[in-house]
């Protein structure tokens, strides 16, 4: 897609960023309080070592998507490893390389971080995104379990 410019989150991305990640968790039909949403954004605004990242994809000035994610530590490797948390694009931007640029965003920054495994999770009933992640990442046999509240 022309005209896609993937960039870092900013302070005055907020309301943008809000009405994104809300259709994010529309999606996934979840809510959070609003203490969250300005807690995480804090977060991704931190720049702190271990905590949360976030990038947004801008077509013509205005957001239309975002990605949010950590480096962290793996047991099984000397470098930390790369979790992309969310991934997300207006209904009206999907399908025109957004998610995929937001994604290879991600590896890039994995990369320059010296953190060459980047992995996410998604639901099973995500048939659209798993359409672009079967082709742009690798589908593991690993099952996901939730402590019980």
């Amino acid at each position: 897609m022309t005209g896609i410019v993937i960039r870092p989150l900013r302070p005055a991305d907020e309301a943008a960023w809000r009405r994104l990640w809300t259709g994010y968790l529309d999606y996934y039909e979840t809510r959070v309080p609003d203490e969250v949403y300005a807690t995480t954004f804090a977060r991704l605004l931190s720049g702190a070592e271990g905590e949360f990242h976030g990038l947004v994809a801008d077509r013509d000035g205005q957001p239309v998507g975002l990605v949010h994610y950590l480096f962290h530590r793996h047991c099984w490797k000397i470098e930390n490893t790369c979790y992309l948390q969310d991934l997300y694009t207006d209904p009206e931007a999907r399908g025109r390389g957004v998610a995929r640029a937001l994604i290879e965003a991600i590896y890039a920054a994995a990369d320059a971080a010296g953190a060459p495994s980047v992995y996410w999770l998604t639901q099973e009933f995500n048939y659209r995104g798993r359409m672009l992640y079967d082709k742009v990442g690798v589908k593991t046999p690993f099952i996901r379990y939730n402590r019980p509240l």
